[in-house]
């Protein structure tokens, strides 16, 4: 970001201590310089050494790009120099990276002191192209600081300064300007160019040696600050990715989350969350938290979420899912644990089972607006390897809310979890009982309105659930036996179904697509098939069966009897499916809605 710092900004020239540096340009032209610290150490000297000591103090200060050129700015001007210029290469080399294209911008602006006012003010992220071979390159790739009026210098202070205007005299009387290059660890990184007015001395062999040192403090600065920004938008980058792109929209429930990463580290945290749609229009809400911030930790995360995702899909019970997550957090090595609560919603039973891993517990907003932290046995954390979990059964009603979170959202170092539980829930029930029922982003962000405005010591995962629930008079469910005249049987449920629901305009299709999927299922199992219609804004079909075999769309040939059962489903269907569960597998296929026959 191009930053512009104005001519009165600052210009006390104030040291990190919050004293007036010790002017060096005061010394006496020819002292020696901090070379040749010894005994005989002049008051001339110590005066220079302080200023040093102070400036490059405050420079190191500076935490990103912009902090570091403004404290160098103000460490130089007016104690040191009367103007200050900061051109950088636009971009920044990183690393082992090739060094960037020759073209440099100014990236902080001028630096003035009210001895120097007909000095250049250049404006923001001004473009400097240096000839490639001339001399502003040598100067920058040798590294080495040089007055004004060595030989060439006029025409490396013109190639930088033209930019703001016409630079005084391009290169001022005497020794009056100084370029010192930016050099980093492995690659030139710009200049800084100082200037002093007639009102001065000129500057000496030992301001060349303190200007060496303010540009090698800037560019270590500027090194630090870089790859500390790269550090932070690669461990970004990690955490989203990490994260559900979006969230599903399953009939019977809303959803929505909120995710912020910890202000006060750019190392990746281990929160997560996720809701995964399950066979019979449920859904699985899950939060975790792995402890510490790490690459390891979200490596750990990522893992353990893949991990919850297949647990989820073999429709096991919730403790059932923290038990197995629990062995497998073991195989991954016991120097970290993790927390996990693991809910899951029926919409037509209206049922919620929990399972807990260490996690905060859930908060319930109820219809009325009542709050309550739910009591679910805690469990040891995964990890741990002490397994334990309970799945604990409790209401969902209708136009309830659900909030899983992370311990980032109600601890902080002026309160504990507890008193942050109990703070969350009395807000929201206060924004509940003074607007009434809120939407889910409302919600989340009156939840997030529980954090202080300071800098967060850790990551917060938010995912806020509306039961809204699926009124039984629009499922309907069979156990079939698997005989041959089970598909006929199906066809006409279907149909008399579809009749009661004034949805005859689909029965047809409907009935060749369930035909097809129990004759299939007929094949493989051994026990009792289910057949689950549901009407939301779209026709579901479920069928489910005992028989692991996933069914697998193949292309029949002429000659072939059958194997074009799952083609015309695959054609007919507006989506179609099929999930393993702990019984068997579910095949699942939806049929398209007109919009005057959505759930009534």
């Amino acid at each position: 970001m191009t930053k512009r710092l104005g001519a009165g900004e600052g210009a006390d020239g104030q040291a990190a201590d919050g004293q007036h540096p010790a002017a060096p340009d005061a010394l006496p032209r020819g002292s020696p310089g901090p070379e040749s610290i010894g005994p005989g150490l002049t008051g001339a000297q110590t005066d220079r050494l302080r200023y040093l000591d102070a400036a490059t103090r405050q420079i190191a200060r500076g935490i990103d790009l912009d902090e570091t050129l403004h404290e160098l700015c103000r460490a130089a001007v007016p104690a040191f120099a009367d103007a200050a210029f900061v051109h950088l290469y636009d971009p920044l080399p990183v690393g082992d990276e090739a060094t960037p294209p020759r073209l440099l911008r100014l990236h902080t602006t001028d630096r003035i002191s009210s001895q120097l006012p007909d000095a250049p003010r250049a404006q923001a992220a001004e473009v400097v192209h240096p000839t490639a071979d001339g001399e502003l390159a040598k100067l920058l790739e040798g590294g080495r600081p040089k007055f004004g009026d060595t030989p060439g210098m006029a025409v490396a202070a013109a190639e930088l300064l033209g930019g703001a205007g016409p630079p005084p005299a391009a290169a001022p009387p005497g020794r009056r300007l100084i370029i010192a290059p930016l050099h980093g660890r492995t690659h030139a990184l710009g200049s800084v160019v100082l200037l002093r007015g007639p009102a001065r001395p000129d500057f000496t062999g030992d301001d060349m040696l303190v200007a060496s040192q303010l540009a090698t403090h800037t560019a270590l600065g500027i090194d630090k600050a870089t790859m500390f920004a790269r550090e932070a938008s690669v461990a970004d980058a990690l955490q989203r990715t990490m994260l559900p792109p979006s969230l599903p929209e399953p009939p019977g429930i809303r959803l929505a989350s909120r995710y912020l990463p910890s202000s006060r580290t750019a190392q990746v945290g281990g929160d997560w969350y996720d809701a995964i749609p399950l066979p019979g229009n449920r859904v699985a809400l899950v939060i975790g938290d792995v402890m510490g911030h790490s690459m390891t930790s979200a490596a750990i995360m990522g893992q353990l979420r893949t991990t919850v995702q297949t647990l989820a899909l073999l429709d096991l019970p919730p403790d059932e899912v923290l038990h197995h997550l629990d062995e497998q957090a073991g195989r991954l090595g016991t120097e970290h644990t993790a927390t996990c609560l693991y809910a899951m919603y029926d919409p037509v039973l209206h049922r919620l089972l929990v399972s807990n891993a260490g996690h905060l517990p859930p908060l319930l907003l109820r219809p009325d607006g009542r709050g309550e932290i739910l009591r679910v046995p805690p469990g040891a954390p995964i990890g741990v390897g002490t397994g334990g979990f309970e799945s604990t059964e409790l209401h969902a009603p209708a136009g309830a809310a659900l909030l899983l979170y992370t311990d980032g959202l109600v601890e902080s170092r002026d309160a504990d979890v507890l008193s942050g539980m109990e703070r969350l829930r009395a807000r929201l029930e206060a924004a509940v009982a003074a607007s009434g029922p809120w939407a889910l982003e409302a919600l989340c962000e009156e939840a997030l309105g529980t954090v202080g405005a300071g800098d967060r010591d850790d990551d917060i995962a938010l995912l806020a659930a509306r039961f809204e629930g699926i009124q039984p008079e629009t499922v309907a469910y069979w156990y079939l036996a698997p005989r041959p005249q089970t598909a006929r049987q199906a066809r006409r449920l279907t149909r008399r179904t579809l009749r009661l629901w004034q949805l005859d305009t689909l029965a047809e299709s409907t009935e060749l697509l369930v035909s097809e999927v129990v004759a299939n299922a007929v094949r493989f199992a051994t026990r009792p098939i289910t057949l689950r219609l549901l009407r939301s804004d779209v026709l579901r079909c479920e069928v489910g069966d005992d028989s692991p075999v996933v069914p697998r769309m193949r292309h029949a040939r002429l000659s072939d009897e059958g194997g074009r059962g799952l083609f015309l489903v695959d054609q007919l269907a507006l989506r179609w499916g099929a999930t393993r569960v702990g019984t068997g597998k579910v095949v699942w296929f939806e049929q398209p809605l007109r919009d005057d026959q959505g759930p009534g």
